[in-house]
């Protein structure tokens, strides 16, 4: 049952104030002791010709042997309601049991189709670790949206065009080792692309010829497009080994090359709704009346931008998915071209665009640069997350050195420990790289969410089968009903990550969720001997939904849970 639209229910039909403002004058109040929910009477004095002290006091008298309401206290012009606490946390235990891993779940995003671009890494360029960011934003995004009941597209949007294809064609023609690049693919074409450029300094040449290189490629010559796919399918399978370590996939890999063919009609658009005006030989769209420079659509020499493929991507997804949201989720330093972008979709009348979404987010810092990568000053992402697995194993074996599936559980727990460190603050904020924070089994931290989880599943094992029917009359102190109160917001963190695109209100959640379940186990003895079977009963029926949702939560942020620790 929902408590809070209760108590509204019975305020409404007891005030004569419609359900809707009553819900929105409800109040959560910041301390438990003051009650569950707090709702203001001052609104009410007018209309009801007395103080709010006094409609305070006489509403709460109409509360009197409520089944869920315990107790509705006035103090000053505020009423504050108090939950029967063994009835709560009956309905929420209970619930939580009842719908597993659907618990928290809602309907609210049924049939709309929301689209996440995220990753979107460069072809024949490394994984590196900042793209993490945008790779572990955009997978929480969509499993939230997901858990919210919206049709969600993963969508990868490849940096596979372009003039450096042109370079990287006459780089391999000149110095390609099929060899070397079998072996470590990214690696052996990052190689020879930077070669390119050190050697076109001493011969400008070289850049007529990956030009030439490059236009062959527009013209879909057999030999450029051959090299081209080679280059696109070897750098694909790199990244689906991060892919899979993260467990990430997508659902349209359509990179730029995918629009290259769609760009004109976007052109012939514009230029058909008079938006088009020429700028030093350029065709731009003139956003002068938002403050915002000119939007470039075709360059003086007329060739495409980046501007023109975007724009052309945002209308193939409209007609293919009419989307209800359609969420980029790209580093902050390209805010100023998704404004412009957006605002030239909207000035062409389109009122879909109003559903496209820029989610930014911050930088990536190392503070010491002390991390082992074969690959100089590009720290890939794949040895970041060996690196963090290596240690996590290093960790374990030194503490639980009899754990008998030490590289399964390091595994999880050290890729864990990278992607918590992405989503625990707001996203605009900067990483600062920490190997001794992400590895903290007792801070805030994936391990320490991990090992409260594989705490409660060691004090299931260890009960054997569980009554699922408890008598919950006798677990109502302080620290029970904290935890249960806990369990019955994570609906609402989820709604809240999804309304402002920040999956950092999960990962809050679920760490106070692990802190409090942690405090509870420390004062509410479960298996001790002594304890009432009746008490030990409904412990455990909250130790597991607890163990429900800390699986849930996790799942939303792409972290893993282990049985044990």
């Amino acid at each position: 049952m929902n408590y809070k639209e209760y108590t509204a229910n019975r305020i409404s039909e007891l005030c004569g104030l419609p359900l809707e403002e009553v819900s929105k004058l409800i109040e959560t109040p910041p301390e438990q002791k003051l009650g569950d929910l707090a709702f203001p009477c001052f609104s009410l004095a007018k209309a009801m010709r007395k103080a709010p002290q006094i409609i305070a006091k006489e509403l709460s008298e109409k509360f009197s042997g409520d089944r869920y309401i315990e107790n509705a206290e006035a103090v000053g012009g505020y009423l504050n309601f108090f939950y029967n606490r063994a009835e709560f946390t009956k309905d929420i235990v209970n619930e939580v049991l009842e719908k597993g891993e659907d618990y928290g779940k809602s309907s609210m995003g049924g049939g709309k189709t929301v689209l996440v671009e995220y990753s979107s890494p460069n072809i024949a360029k490394p994984f590196h670790i900042g793209h993490l960011f945008t790779t572990a934003l955009g997978h929480s995004l969509a499993r939230i949206y997901e858990f919210l009941g919206y049709d969600v597209k993963r969508l990868n949007h490849l940096g596979d065009w372009g003039t450096q294809f042109g370079k990287l064609i006459c780089a391999y023609k000149l110095w390609g080792d099929d060899e070397a690049i079998e072996k470590d693919a990214i690696g052996e074409l990052l190689k020879i692309y930077v070669k390119f450029h050190e050697e076109a300094e001493k011969n400008p040449e070289l850049e007529d010829t990956a030009r030439e290189h490059f236009k062959r490629l527009e013209d879909g010559e057999e030999e450029e497009v051959r090299l081209w796919q080679k280059f696109r399918d070897l750098s694909l399978k790199e990244f689906k080994r991060v892919y899979d370590m993260l467990g990430v996939d997508f659902d349209s890999y359509n990179g730029e090359s995918f629009y290259s063919d769609k760009m004109p009609e976007v052109v012939e658009i514009l230029r058909d709704k008079g938006l088009l005006t020429e700028s030093d030989g350029a065709k731009v769209v003139d956003l002068a009346e938002l403050n915002i420079p000119p939007c470039i659509i075709l360059k003086s020499d007329g060739a495409t931008i980046y501007a023109t493929r975007d724009i052309a991507a945002a209308l193939y997804r409209h007609r293919t998915y009419d989307f209800y949201k359609n969420i980029y989720v790209v580093g902050t330093a390209q805010a100023l071209h998704f404004q412009q972008i957006f605002s030239v979709m909207k000035k062409a009348g389109w009122d879909w665009a109003e559903g496209c979404e820029h989610v930014n987010f911050g930088l990536v810092k190392f503070p010491d640069k002390k991390l082992s990568t074969r690959h100089g000053d590009v720290v890939f992402l794949e040895d970041v997350l060996n690196e963090s697995v290596s240690k996590t194993l290093d960790i374990i074996t030194k503490n639980t050195p009899q754990m008998e599936n030490k590289e399964e559980v390091s595994k999880k727990v050290g890729i864990g420990a990278v992607l918590y460190t992405f989503l625990k603050n707001s996203r605009e904020k900067d990483i600062v790289f920490s190997w001794d924070t992400m590895l903290d089994f007792d801070g805030e931290s994936a391990p320490y969410v991990q090992y409260s989880y594989a705490r409660g599943r060691s004090i299931l094992r260890r009960a054997g089968d569980t009554e699922k029917t408890a008598d919950f009359s006798s677990v109502t102190s302080d620290e029970e009903y904290a935890l249960v109160t806990m369990l019955s917001g994570f609906y609402d963190a989820a709604a809240l990550a999804a309304e402002k695109n920040e999956p950092f209100y999960v990962n809050r959640y679920v760490t106070n969720l692990a802190r409090q379940f942690n405090k509870f186990y420390v004062s509410c003895p479960i298996l001790k001997d002594g304890i009432p079977e009746e008490v030990k009963n409904a412990r455990l029926n909250i130790v597991e939904a607890v163990c429900t949702v800390i699986k849930s939560a996790l799942f939303l942020l792409g972290i893993e849970t282990v049985e044990n620790m």
